[in-house]
């Protein structure tokens, strides 16, 4: 198949080896101390090692390579495959320096990663006791202060059921069902697009069988909660 995938050139590689350590794959190589790749089926062809090379001796190309293999990349480094293939997708808690809220007015208040509905994982540990925030992925840039009034003390997840073009609802019945879910406070744009992911988290809900307090925020386009 004809894929993106890198390319290195080695009369510019230095032999650092930092692209074949930023290769979360294992894709590169260190050979007669110079960079190289080692599989293509390794290549996700994401380019984590670009910004590592110090000498711009890695670049993309289009060309002929295997498909990226994630079960062989996994099963080499002994993992599960996560979600999409991507290390970043990684779940894990997100802890913040004591002392920042009282000192830095505009300090992050997210506690979780991933944040993506489609991306989360079902049982993340993080969910256990959780409020949970599911917000349209429009709010944050419409509602200034919404890291404070909003992702403060909740385990956030966002989507966009347009531009997703998925019904969240299978996702979400299975994380309250699953576990100790405490709220839900569901943030959406006015647009009736938005109505989508309301819908969702109410149908997910009575799904769930569980009684679990929850209320709806409309933020309008300008940046106000909809009385």
């Amino acid at each position: 198949m004809i894929r993106k995938i890198i390319q290195i050139d080695e009369d510019k590689c230095n032999g650092c080896g930092a692209c074949a350590q930023a290769c979360h794959e294992g894709a590169i190589g260190m050979v007669d101390g110079k960079a190289r790749l080692l599989r293509d089926d390794y290549c996700d062809g994401l380019g984590d090692c670009l910004p590592a090379c110090p000498t711009g001796a890695i670049s993309f190309v289009m060309r002929e390579a295997a498909a990226y293999d994630e079960q062989a990349v996994q099963a080499k480094r002994g993992q599960a495959p996560l979600p999409c293939g991507c290390p970043g997708t990684q779940s894990r808690r997100i802890a913040h320096p004591a002392g920042a809220e009282a000192t830095v007015r505009n300090t992050s208040r997210l506690s979780q990663w991933p944040v993506q509905i489609k991306l989360v994982p079902v049982n993340a540990p993080y969910f256990d006791g959780a409020k949970l925030l599911i917000a349209a992925d429009c709010t944050a840039y419409a509602y200034g202060n919404f890291h404070e009034d909003f992702i403060r003390g909740h385990v956030t997840l966002i989507g966009c059921p347009k531009l997703d073009g998925l019904d969240y609802t299978d996702k979400l019945t299975q994380i309250i069902r699953e576990n100790d879910i405490q709220s839900v406070t569901v943030v959406r744009m006015e647009v009736p697009c938005c109505g989508g992911i309301e819908n969702a988290a109410r149908q997910a809900i009575q799904a769930s069988k569980k009684f679990i307090p929850w209320q709806v925020y409309t933020i309008t386009t300008d940046g106000r909660i909809l009385d």
